[in-house]
């Protein structure tokens, strides 16, 4: 979609201000911008004094057919406009990547002692940061808390990853791939768009969602774990959604690499114990509470203290099932409605209705994994939902971002009148 004068923002391409600060990913600015203008985007770079010394000003120029912009434009421009304002008004989206250790720093305290710093605190838009540095300075408490700060505020962080570092080591640090960083900009230039041409009110607006995504790891011992192969992707997806039709949304997060949406609260852990901590905290303030989490039914009694050696023997390993947090979310937040899910490789329509009436969830989401079309990773999905009230609904195979909609669209027709208005509902027999 082309841009031009008196062209509204609905009516015209994405702006993407890319800023590169000076970290040995910077090299991987040039590919992301690729990805960009190839998704329809207008891109503009901004990048750092030490930027420079890792990739050349001209080759974003010509990648991006706008000329870079860097500390001469702090002046004020010959229209008597300053650059670093113009720059933060032309932009939808701003995205730092790489975000050094010292980037972050500066952009959680509010710093503007150079121009991509002063454009970031000038702009009033979503922020993506793709985080790039050294294992040990990741691991470091400042640096997580900047990241922190930030992702209270709004942003978006995409990684970083685990996988070889410049120092030739492989550990957590690595800059997320180009291909994740577009993702989540495009996610991030959609939702603001999509929230400002959303009616003031809907069904959601203003209530309280509670969203699990992704698997949980049991561990064995410090390297090894029972877990299964959820992506996350539909309650990410759901979280997204939910949040765009102006609920407040909190996310818990098994371990997934997956971006965060835009104006959704996440909690990441990793144990199914960690899982039913962060829900027992969070589900009784909630309006709707959507389990899409698939956590691992059983872990092993005990976790070795060190690696279990091969040269040992095939160890016995003791299993103990796992704490059932949709079965206990009816008495911790009795008026809520609540949703699971249910990933199934045979008798479908069997085990969801047994497990709607276990579980004393209100709506139970069914998908059949055994199909590869559909099963865990897959961006699209397929689902039969059965409700305690009402006949099964089916969905038949779509993306997940417009699955998500139209299963919220479903949930919140149990959403009439104010949350302490609705009766809890009764518990099977």
């Amino acid at each position: 979609m082309a841009s031009g004068p008196g062209m509204s923002r609905a009516e015209r391409s994405p702006r993407v201000l890319l800023g590169v600060s000076g970290g040995i990913a910077a090299y991987k600015a040039a590919e992301l911008v690729r990805r960009l203008r190839a998704q329809g985007c207008e891109v503009r770079c901004a990048l750092t004094a030490s930027a420079v010394s890792f990739v050349a000003p001209l080759t974003l120029e010509v990648l991006s057919g706008r000329p870079v912009l860097g500390e001469e434009y702090l002046q004020p421009t010959g229209s008597g406009e300053e650059g670093h304002i113009e720059a933060a008004a032309w932009a939808d989206v701003l995205c730092v990547a790489p975000a050094t250790a010292h980037v972050l720093a500066r952009l959680a305290l509010g710093l503007a002692d150079d121009f991509l710093t002063t454009v970031a605190l000038a702009f009033a838009g979503p922020l993506v940061v793709a985080p790039a540095m050294h294992t040990a300075m990741w691991g470091k408490l400042a640096v997580r808390a900047h990241a922190e700060t930030l992702q209270a505020r709004g942003a978006l962080l995409v990684g970083p990853v685990e996988g070889p570092l410049a120092s030739g080591e492989v550990g957590m640090g690595r800059m997320a791939d180009p291909e994740a960083i577009a993702a989540a900009v495009l996610a991030a230039a959609s939702a603001a768009d999509a929230s400002s041409a959303l009616p003031l009110e809907t069904p959601l607006a203003g209530r309280s969602v509670l969203v699990t995504a992704g698997p949980t790891h049991e561990p064995l011992d410090p390297v090894r774990f029972l877990g299964n192969r959820s992506s996350g992707k539909m309650g990410f997806a759901l979280a997204a959604e939910a949040a765009r039709r102006g609920a407040r949304v909190t996310l818990v997060a098994g371990p997934v690499s997956l971006a965060t949406p835009a104006g959704v609260a996440r909690i990441d852990v990793e144990t199914a114990a960690q899982m039913e901590r962060a829900v027992a905290r969070e589900a009784p303030g909630a309006d709707l509470v959507v389990m899409t989490a698939a956590i691992a039914d059983f872990r092993p009694r005990t976790v070795a203290a060190g690696k279990i050696k091969k040269e040992e023997g095939v160890p016995a390993v003791e299993l103990e099932p796992t704490p059932d947090i949709l079965a206990g979310l009816r008495d911790l937040a009795p008026r809520a409605v609540s949703v699971g899910f249910a990933a199934e490789t045979e008798g479908l329509e069997a085990h969801a209705r047994a497990k709607l009436e276990r579980k004393r969830a209100d709506f139970l989401v069914a998908n059949d994994v055994s199909r590869r079309d559909i099963a865990f990773g897959a961006d699209a999905n397929e689902v039969t939902v059965f409700r305690r009230d009402g006949p099964p609904v089916f969905f038949r195979r779509q993306p997940k971002g417009e699955l998500a909609g139209r299963l919220l669209d479903l949930f919140a027709t149990a959403l009439a009148g104010p949350r302490s208005d609705r009766p809890a509902p009764v518990a099977a027999s």
